[in-house]
């Protein structure tokens, strides 16, 4: 069966599904019966992600999360918008599950910030309802939005979506961190993308704190890691981004660039301008991992929610 057709016949029942799979899981006592959910919906899910990983998130191991949540990393590196789509119910039944455990809670926050990455990429890649065709001519595979498509449905996405609770008590209290930096205070709302304003969210790739910091970068940047992590420190995370956003500011000279930069890595933001032979965000994000493709566009539209601005307006401070 084609991916159109899947969908419209199994969405309502994959919700309904894993929507049962998350209240076994959070009820102590019913493991057994999360277990035979998972294995009864084995065939429905069709994704690897999905069959029997959801009831190790449920028992909260760290390590067994982090194994499964850097498969969910390796489709966000991937080129491809589609197939966060269909990961949607996924996402949306794990997040429950990490956030029942104190240990697996920074994971919980660093999904939850990621979460609409796949509803958008659902609506984005589900092709509208249409005659099928004739049953001689196959159907073609969902095309990947451009970035003007990707801003549009953003757009919509963050009308009606409020602000995270910590950015009203951290927004304030960062943004001058960000002005002393040399850099637009605007960026403060990053950490709406990067941790929901969550101080402790960890991904299981390493990154952690508001911002995200991988080890390494925080270490260039002036942070410890050991033997406390100052990336959980909100101020200090915050002053190491932002003089990392100046430096990728100063090599890109573009903040759609430097974005993409922050996300993706300047090497690989460089080497694919080179590849491509190209000069602009735009030209190049097909090739870009398919978080960054959602991550530009999604902080454009946050940008012009909370501060009225577009992103190629932001000016640098003045001394």
């Amino acid at each position: 069966m084609d991916r159109a057709s899947r969908i419209a016949s199994t969405h309502s029942t994959r919700r309904a599904f894993l929507a049962a799979c998350a209240m076994a899981a959070l009820t102590p006592s019913a493991h057994s019966q999360l277990h035979e959910l998972l294995s009864a919906g084995q065939e429905l899910l069709g994704h690897p992600l999905d069959t029997g990983l959801l009831q190790r998130l449920a028992q909260g191991d760290t390590r067994q999360v982090e194994a499964i949540l850097r498969e969910l990393v390796e489709v966000l590196e991937e080129d491809e918008i589609a197939p966060l789509g269909d990961l949607e119910e996924w996402v949306d039944t794990a997040i429950p599950l990490l956030q029942a455990h104190t240990e697996t809670r920074p994971y919980a926050a660093w999904l939850r910030a990621r979460a609409d990455y796949f509803e958008v990429a659902d609506q984005l890649t589900t092709p509208a309802p249409s005659p099928a065709p004739p049953a001689d001519r196959p159907r073609t595979a969902p095309v990947s939005p451009t970035p003007n498509q990707a801003r549009a449905a953003w757009t919509k996405e963050v009308q009606g979506k409020p602000q995270p609770t910590g950015a009203v008590a951290w927004v304030p209290k960062l943004k001058p961190v960000f002005r002393k930096s040399g850099v637009p205070p605007e960026l403060v709302w990053l950490a709406e993308l990067e941790s929901g304003f969550e101080p402790k969210a960890r991904s299981p790739v390493g990154a952690a704190g508001m911002y995200q910091l991988m080890p390494a970068t925080a270490q260039d940047l002036g942070l410890k890691t050991a033997p406390s992590d100052e990336r959980l420190v909100p101020e200090k995370n915050a002053r190491a981004a932002a003089d990392y956003l100046r430096q990728l500011h100063r090599q890109f000279k573009d903040w759609r660039l430097t974005l993409a930069a922050y996300n993706a890595g300047p090497g690989r933001v460089t080497n694919t301008l080179k590849q491509r032979r190209a000069s602009t965000f735009d030209a190049i994000a097909p090739s870009l991992p398919a978080e960054t493709q959602m991550y530009v566009p999604k902080f454009e539209a946050l940008l012009r929610k909370r501060e009225g601005k577009a992103l190629a307006s932001l000016k640098l401070p003045t001394a």
